[in-house]
C-alpha cells in the first residue's frame, strides 16, 4: 500500500506522522511519500501527491477549513487539523481527524526563536503521545488502509483521546485528561497573542503564558505515564511486518 502525505505548515500531529506508521522501519505492506511546505502554508504542494497513485492521501494543515476549502483531491483522503467548523466537516467528502489539543504556537518574533519552537513542540508531542492522540491516528489510518470503504470522521476531545491511551490507573487517566484540556486551551491564548493584541509587552506575555501552559501539560502527561510505568501497565501497540497492530501491557508480556 502506498501512502502520500502532504504537510502544509506546522501542527504537532504532523511532525512524526510518517514514522508513527512504521516506527520500526520493518513494515512490508506500506510505502510512504512525504512532501512539506515547511512552516509556510503553500497549498500548491498538494499537487505532488495528487499526480501520483496512492492508496491513501493524508493532508496535515492548521485551520484546514480556511486553507483547503477550495482544494480537490481524488481517491481516499484524510485531513488532519487542529480546528474546523461542524458545517465544513459535515459537507466534507474526505475523512478527517480534528485534534483540539494541537494548539497553535506563540508565533511572535520577540518571543519565538528556534529553541523556543523546539521546546514547545517537544511538550506538545508528549501531550499528543501520552493522552492517546498518536495511537488514535495509528489505528484510524491503519483502518482506512485495511478497509476500502472506511475513512475516519473524528473530532478528538479528551474523552476520545484517553480511550486510545489505555490507562489502567485512574489517577494517570485524570492527569492525562488535565494535560489534554490545558493543551487545548493554549490556542485561545496564542490566538489572542498573535492576532488580537497589539501592545508588544502584552502579546509577549501572552505567548510566554501559553508556552508555560503547554509545559505544564507536558509535565502532567509525563506524570501520567510514570504512574503507568510504576504499575507495569503501559500499553504498547507496535506494528507487525504485515502491518497489523500488535498489543502488550506488561513490559515482559508477549505481543499478541
Amino acid at each position: 500500500m502506498k501512502v502520500g502525505i502532504a504537510k502544509l505548515g506546522a501542527i504537532g500531529s504532523a511532525v512524526l506522522l510518517e514514522y508513527c506508521l512504521d516506527e520500526l522501519a520493518m513494515r512490508e505492506d506500506i510505502e510512504t511519500f512525504v512532501v512539506s511546505s515547511g512552516s509556510k502554508i503553500r497549498v500548491e504542494i498538494i499537487e505532488e501527491i495528487e499526480k501520483r497513485d496512492f492508496d491513501l492521501k493524508i493532508v496535515t494543515c492548521p485551520n484546514a477549513e480556511k486553507f483547503l476549502k477550495n482544494i480537490d483531491l481524488s481517491g481516499k483522503v484524510i485531513v488532519i487539523t487542529d480546528k474546523a467548523s461542524k458545517d465544513w466537516l459535515n459537507n466534507l467528502s474526505w475523512g478527517y481527524v480534528v485534534v483540539k489539543a494541537d494548539s497553535m504556537i506563540g508565533a511572535r518574533r520577540e518571543f519565538l526563536d528556534p529553541t523556543e519552537m523546539t521546546i514547545y513542540n517537544s511538550d506538545l508531542l508528549k501531550v499528543l503521545a501520552v493522552t492517546g492522540v498518536i495511537r488514535l491516528l495509528q489505528y484510524e489510518i491503519n483502518k482506512a488502509l485495511k478497509k476500502d470503504d472506511y475513512l475516519p470522521r473524528v473530532v478528538v476531545d479528551y474523552n476520545t483521546a484517553v480511550k486510545f491511551a489505555g490507562f489502567c490507573n485512574p489517577y494517570a487517566k485524570a492527569k492525562a485528561i488535565a494535560s489534554y484540556v490545558i493543551a487545548e486551551r493554549v490556542s485561545k491564548i496564542t490566538h489572542k497573542a498573535c492576532f488580537a493584541e497589539r501592545d508588544a509587552e502584552k502579546y509577549v506575555t501572552l505567548c510566554a503564558t501559553a508556552h508555560e501552559m503547554m509545559r505544564i501539560a507536558g509535565m502532567l502527561a509525563d506524570e501520567a505515564r510514570e504512574i503507568e510505568k510504576s504499575n507495569d501497565t503501559v500499553l504498547r501497540t507496535p506494528h507487525s511486518k504485515s502491518g497489523e497492530i500488535l498489543k502488550k501491557i506488561g513490559l515482559y508480556d508477549v505481543l499478541i
